[in-house]
């Protein structure tokens, strides 16, 4: 394939990446950037070069495949421009418009396609993504809040709690420094029972390498006591089961 259709070689092998990561539950990371978890507002934002992921099928795969409506929102939203510059070019999005699995993402379609590509039908789709990413970030965090207030309390299960953690980070597409921080915080406070916080390391594999490595960083690192001792152990064990070299982990 070629530039002159509006679809690049480099764009097909990032669809097929993507396509893999879904496949596997790893999570999008900004292009170059693998520390950083990929959010809608990355997508949204046209001064961000996404290098690969700009590419027509890159971005109708994230509209068709994401499982969260923000993400794909974001992603119908930043190809829907794309639409006007070749015939090949608004027949993928016509195929997202019939193949994602989010009905907000397929009446945007329908929209933009009803009206010819036309600038203003575009705007509205733009528009309508960014409040829905703004309304489902508010959403998740307050939720995330209550499960924590519910797991002190003791109303929550300490399985479904963090069960409900990773599904909400995730869902929200929360920053990987925001997630780092809410992980350190539970696995180092004095008030988080230990068996919840070896049921968060049990799920240690959801998050991106360089985030986990930050993690055990803070924890090798950080002031001896009983809970952050009985951390330090285990997490040696995860330092060997990954073959990672735990030196560059120790300041």
């Amino acid at each position: 394939m070629t530039d002159t259709l509006g679809i690049t070689h480099d764009g097909l092998k990032t669809a097929l990446r993507i396509k893999d990561d879904y496949r596997n539950h790893r999570p999008l990371c900004v292009p170059g950037e693998d520390n950083k978890i990929l959010i809608p507002e990355n997508v949204m934002n046209h001064n961000l070069n996404l290098q690969g992921m700009d590419d027509p099928l890159a971005l109708a795969m994230v509209a068709t495949r994401d499982p969260e409506p923000p993400m794909a929102l974001a992603a119908i939203a930043r190809l829907s421009p794309l639409g006007r510059k070749t015939e090949l070019i608004s027949g993928v999005v016509g195929v997202v418009g019939e193949t994602s699995k989010h009905p907000l993402v397929r009446k945007c379609v329908s929209l933009i396609t009803e009206n010819a590509f036309r600038p203003d039908s575009i705007a509205a789709v733009r528009n309508r993504a960014s409040d829905i990413i703004v309304h489902s970030r508010a959403r998740y965090t307050l939720a995330l809040r209550r499960n924590l207030r519910a797991l002190i309390d003791g109303t929550l299960a300490p399985r479904q709690f963090v069960q409900e953690f990773f599904a909400l980070t995730e869902a929200g597409n929360m920053r990987s420094d925001i997630r780092k921080k809410l992980v350190l915080s539970l696995l180092l406070s004095e008030n988080i029972r230990p068996s919840i916080k070896f049921l968060l390391l049990e799920n240690f594999h959801r998050m991106p390498e360089p985030v986990r490595h930050g993690i055990i960083s803070a924890v090798l690192n950080a002031p001896p006591s009983h809970h952050v001792d009985v951390m330090k152990v285990e997490l040696k064990w995860i330092i060997r089961q990954e073959g990672m070299n735990a030196s560059p982990l120790v300041h």
